[in-house]
């Protein structure tokens, strides 16, 4: 691995007098990715000298691999470079909550350390920011570094969560993203522990703006994101943000009320005009498989918001830190 040392100031600007920009970096199992990530943004972060000064705060959310003393090894020789250690994998959601609290940014960028995140337009984004937006989201113009699979996975979630939500979420925008020390102290401030960040992001509200990046493929590793995760991702972020699946179902069991009601008089009917009629098995059969199923998955909705109240009630902490390393203000 390559030793990247960044310039966190210049004899022009002094250290007091600069912004403080702070890359939030959670990692996973990603001991290979460190070295060709601080070589990408080693020479970004310096374009934004000497009026921004940048320090990268990883978070190890409970690596099993040499994640952490590959980190280490680089602050030998990068003062820039601070790291949080989780005390066990909390989940990349509860990783990036804690590179929030942790952050002291003026600005704050949360960032994957695989580079498919563009950090060549981390300069943009502050130029917008220092215009006035308080978010800047980075859009992926182009996705095609990622299976036909995941890309129709993620329009279908974008979809079904901006039908659901009251607040949409922007298309193809990931936690790749400028958070002004406002939204994130406002961030910090929300109690959810069940949570989508994407989400959050959008419901805070502010002066968004947008840049756009190409997706690249990954540079280094492998994902450790299932399809079962991001699922379960996916169902976190939908009941966390709406309830319009419960209200679907008083909408929804209004309607099948009435149905059973027009239903019940037609036998009524049909029994006094034509008498008792037998053999009605598989319809008998068919309507309770029908309504028992709905009955069923009408209880699986209250099960998932009831499981998110008692994660709620518990107040149990979303992450706990095992260790902190790099410099202090």
């Amino acid at each position: 691995m390559s030793i990247v040392k960044l310039n966190l100031s210049t004899d022009a600007t002094p250290v007091e007098t600069q912004t403080l920009l702070t890359l939030v970096v959670p990692v996973y199992n990603e001991e290979s990715a460190i070295g060709p990530f601080l070589d990408a943004t080693a020479t970004i972060l310096e374009q934004l000298a000497p009026s921004l000064r940048c320090e990268i705060l990883f978070i190890n959310d409970g690596s099993r691999d040499g994640t952490e003393f590959a980190i280490r090894s680089f602050m030998h020789n990068n003062p820039a470079i601070r790291l949080v250690n989780l005390s066990r994998n909390f989940g990349k959601e509860a990783a990036l909550c804690a590179g929030l609290e942790h952050a002291r940014g003026a600005a704050v960028i949360p960032v994957d350390v695989d580079l498919q995140d563009d950090v060549s337009i981390i300069p943009d984004m502050v130029d917008k920011w220092r215009q006035g937006a308080r978010i800047v989201n980075a859009r992926r113009s182009d996705r095609t570094s990622d299976s036909w699979a995941k890309r129709t996975s993620a329009r279908a979630f974008y979809r079904a969560f901006n039908a659901l939500s009251d607040y949409p979420m922007p298309s193809d925008v990931g936690d790749f993203r400028l958070l002004d020390r406002q939204v994130v102290d406002v961030l910090r401030s929300m109690g959810e522990r069940v949570r989508l960040n994407k989400a959050l992001f959008s419901w805070v509200g502010f002066k968004t703006e947008e840049v756009t990046f190409a997706r690249n493929a990954r540079s280094r590793g492998k994902t450790t994101m299932n399809y079962w995760r991001l699922w379960g991702m996916a169902l976190d972020g939908i009941i966390g943000s709406t309830t319009k699946p419960l209200r679907i179902w008083t909408y929804l069991g209004t309607g099948l009320g009435l149905l059973s009601f027009l239903y019940a008089a037609c036998i009524f009917v049909s029994t006094l005009l034509f008498g008792v009629d037998v053999p009605g098995y598989a319809s008998l059969v068919l309507l309770i498989l029908t309504f028992g199923g709905l009955n069923l998955f009408a209880i699986g909705i209250l099960g998932e918001y009831i499981g998110r109240i008692l994660t709620e009630v518990r107040e149990r902490p979303m992450f706990v830190v095992r260790s902190t390393y790099g410099a202090e203000d």
